[in-house]
């Protein structure tokens, strides 16, 4: 082979999926469910200090929830009021992002494991996985399985060794920034595709607009030369 010659491309040993905003459209939901918690509390919550905490451990945002709403209520409630508000949104109907089933549809027929990824806790993840076909996941990977959530780079790493991968050789599906620096953090590639946050544009992020559309070969792109650019 030249040197001049691209290399060729690869398949990721697995994909590892972000759920809330990545997976499904639970974003507005949760702040919503943290407006509802400050009129309880008799503080107040912005917009923008919702999204602020979008991809972050709960329990971390817990903490800042009762700093800046504030709310006397301890960590623990304040996530299981979270979660409560945001599991009756997703009970209801499943907020699936356009091509997030499709694209999980590809990566089972390649042959290509995936794991679930997410800050959220486990009884928000189940009624979300049992709507999918059997072991669409080969890992969920929870909040509260792990000691240090997103930006910390444990839960991507605790999902590669579940599948029994190599970290370096997966591609992680995010839309926030501390779920694209816990992906980065674990040496993994990481797409980006933005929904309510707004994570950095730098080298090494691939981003696009949408999951409608990608096809798997597009993460065979993201293994070997990943780009700050979407190449669509």
């Amino acid at each position: 082979m030249m040197e001049s010659d691209p290399m060729p491309a690869r398949p990721p040993a697995a994909v590892l999926w972000d759920m809330d905003g990545t997976l499904i459209d639970s974003d507005a939901a949760g702040i919503a469910a943290e407006m509802d918690l400050a009129r309880e509390c008799g503080g107040t919550w912005s917009t923008e200090q919702g999204l602020a905490l979008v991809g972050s451990d709960l329990a971390a945002s817990a903490l800042i929830i009762q700093e800046q709403m504030p709310c006397d209520l301890p960590v623990g409630t304040i996530v299981d009021r979270l979660l409560d508000g945001v599991i009756e949104h997703v009970t209801r109907e499943v907020p699936w992002q356009p091509g997030a089933r499709e694209l999980l549809t590809a990566l089972g027929e390649a042959g290509i494991p995936c794991a679930l990824v997410t800050s959220s806790y486990r009884r928000f993840a189940e009624p979300v996985v049992a709507a999918l076909p059997p072991c669409t996941f080969g890992a969920v990977i929870t909040g509260d399985q792990v000691e240090r959530g997103k930006p910390d780079p444990e839960p991507y790493l605790v999902a590669a060794g579940a599948l029994g991968v190599d970290p370096t050789e997966c591609v992680v599906i995010e839309d926030s920034e501390p779920g694209v620096r816990s992906g980065e953090a674990a040496g993994c590639r990481v797409v980006v595709v933005p929904a309510h946050a707004h994570p950095v544009r730098s080298p090494g992020r691939t981003f696009y607009t949408s999951l409608s559309g990608l096809s798997v070969e597009s993460l065979f792109f993201a293994v070997d030369a990943a780009s700050p650019q979407d190449p669509r």
